[in-house]
């Protein structure tokens, strides 16, 4: 009994020194400690797709496709976790924009100042993947891959052959030398002012491209752009060349990070900070919940009482109307009256203290534009423009307004000028057998008819037109860009510039990210500097119900039917379809203010 009761007293004496019971477990040793393992987290992000910009979906449905904003929100919370070592990008093919290029890279550089390490793992590389990847510490790719960089090339497609063979003549006028949209449809091949405008665009951004891979991997410009001329390459030769640091396949990532040797553990965290889908519909919470969504409600969403930045999102080909998928082939469209009730909804908002608008658009219908102008001009708030992939012709007409200007290095801009015109079918309308007879009062009142090309007097006529909306755009475009009009008319002329040509030539302030757009704006809105605030995206976007059903409108499902189609049948031809959407333009706008042409790099 006695070895007990001094156990006893033992253990309440110890209590009352506040000692611990652990005294009589024996001490790790150094050794022992060095010798466990450690252990490091990676964040694992897969890049791929095209990262469209808007208002998405809300919940189950808009987490299916990600979107360029998730991407940055995935990037950016990398940036700050503090649990993470490093980030694995897994780049499969991406389709992106120069402007969505850049924010991708910017995202990257952020995370690599915060002391954290980002490899990209390439399948197989193109020129957008490559330059997204070079942001990066290390490029590793498979020893089967294939690094394809090849510079640039522009290649346009001229339709005059087809129009003559099928007795259709293009009738199309424009303003300015350099507004070539309506070449490829009246000519056979670029006239000189057109090969001019895009030699200068491939030269800017060929000059881009060595410059990002030349900064990024530590080689001259010399040697970056003798290793363009000399692609494409196997993983191994590019390894040679200095263009990526090594060749492993995914699963030896871990061991080529920490060392062969090492006993560190590389634990990666699979769709880092990807949004778990919320797909329990059960009962009546599951139900309303499901109604919710098909409603384009998002009952997480919740509206604070503080400040706000409004971000109203204009992407697509400018029309009159409502937003839609519904032009001919598919191709985007961004309704005024879509974006003016936007625009409206932000002014009323008194917890809205700046705009910030984001352009993606080569512009479209004149009157749109001028109309969705003049909503930005008649706010009442600080309005900042953020230029994303394009925002030429209208896509600059409703920006040229604002307080300030944010384009992305590559960003394609400019456009000042206008084009019109129609297609006279009647001769395509005799060979298949319709004849068509004519009544008609007024010297000019064929000016629109599909059926014959301008009469003189109509050509003067709707020449003057074109004039009066071209003056109309320089003046407001001197105007708001503060220039002399005669110094900002030799600017115009349609010529088409990237961001980096339009910031030395003045149409735009700054280079720069959206979000330094809307950093720029909270300052214009006298929100503290350390005070949080929310952003209302706007417009709201397209609900479930509608992606599913089309809109009431019989023409706009038909035309959703039909790029569907074209889609699975050729996606090539679908984009050389999707071209020919001037004509569906021209068949309801008279005037229009649209970038000539598109440059994609793959």
């Amino acid at each position: 009994m006695f070895l007990p009761v001094m156990k006893c007293r033992w253990i309440s004496f110890a209590l009352v020194l506040g000692c611990s019971l652990c005294l009589s477990v024996p001490a790790t040793s150094a050794a022992e400690e060095e010798s466990k393992p450690t252990r490091e987290n990676w964040g694992h992000i897969i890049i791929k797709g095209a990262y469209p910009e808007g208002p998405q979906m809300p919940g189950l449905f808009g987490d299916v496709t990600e979107s360029l904003s998730k991407a940055m929100t995935r990037l950016d919370k990398a940036a700050e976790d503090k649990s993470l070592t490093g980030v694995i990008l897994h780049l499969k093919g991406t389709s992106v924009g120069w402007a969505k290029l850049n924010e991708l890279r910017t995202a990257i550089m952020k995370v690599r100042k915060n002391n954290k390490k980002v490899y990209a793992w390439i399948e197989s590389g193109m020129t957008k993947d490559y330059l997204i990847a070079s942001a990066c510490d290390k490029i590793v790719m498979p020893e089967s891959a294939t690094l394809i960089l090849l510079g640039l090339r522009a290649e346009v497609s001229f339709y005059k052959n087809l129009f003559d063979m099928l007795d259709v003549k293009p009738d199309i006028l424009r303003v300015g030398e350099y507004k070539s949209a309506a070449e490829p449809y009246t000519r056979t091949e670029m006239s000189e002012p057109f090969r001019e405008e895009m030699g200068a665009i491939l030269d800017d951004y060929f000059r881009q491209i060595i410059e990002m891979i030349s900064k990024s991997r530590g080689l001259s410009a010399q040697q970056v752009e003798s290793a363009i001329n000399g692609g494409p390459y196997m993983a191994v030769d590019a390894k040679k060349l200095g263009l990526i640091d090594d060749t492993a396949y995914e699963d030896q990532l871990p061991k080529l990070i920490t060392g062969a040797n090492s006993k560190t553990e590389v634990r990666i965290i699979k769709r880092y900070a990807k949004k778990r889908l919320d797909n329990d519909f059960s009962g009546i919470a599951g139900l309303i919940k499901l109604m919710d969504l098909f409603a384009g409600i998002d009952s997480t969403q919740r509206v604070g009482s503080g400040p706000r930045i409004a971000v109203i999102y204009a992407t697509g080909a400018i029309m009159s109307g409502s937003s839609s998928q519904g032009s001919l082939f598919g191709a985007n469209v961004l309704g005024s009256d879509t974006f003016i009730k936007a625009v409206h909804k932000a002014a009323k908002d008194e917890k809205v203290k700046a705009i910030v608008l984001r352009v993606d658009s080569p512009g479209g219908s004149a009157l749109a534009s001028d109309l969705m102008w003049r909503a930005l001009e008649k706010s009442g708030k600080p309005v900042v423009v953020s230029m994303g992939d394009v925002a030429a012709s209208g896509g600059y007409y409703i920006s040229m307004g604002a307080d300030r200007i944010f384009a992305e290095p590559g960003t394609l801009t400019g456009s000042i000028g206008v084009v019109g015109g129609k297609l006279a079918i009647e001769g395509l309308f005799k060979k298949i057998g319709i004849t068509t007879s004519v009544i008609s009062r007024g010297t000019n009142s064929g000016t629109f008819s599909p059926m014959t090309g301008f009469s003189e007097s109509e050509r003067v006529a709707v020449t003057n037109l074109l004039k009066s909306v071209y003056k109309q755009f320089t003046e407001k475009a001197a105007e708001g860009r503060k220039m002399d009009y005669a110094a900002l008319e030799k600017l115009a002329r349609g010529r088409v510039y990237t961001g980096s040509m339009a910031l030395k030539i003045g149409l735009v302030d700054q280079l720069g990210t959206l979000e330094d757009a809307i950093e720029y704006a909270r300052e214009l809105g006298k929100i503290p500097k350390d005070q949080k605030f929310e952003k209302l995206i706007l417009p709201r976007p397209t609900s479930p119900f509608e992606q599913l059903f089309g809109t009431a409108d019989a023409q706009s499902r038909q035309t959703q039917d039909l790029s569907k189609m074209l889609n699975l049948l050729s996606p090539e031809l679908s984009e050389q379809l999707k071209k020919l959407d001037l004509v569906n333009l021209l068949s309801r706008e008279k005037t229009l203010t649209l970038m000539p042409f598109e440059v994609r790099v793959k």
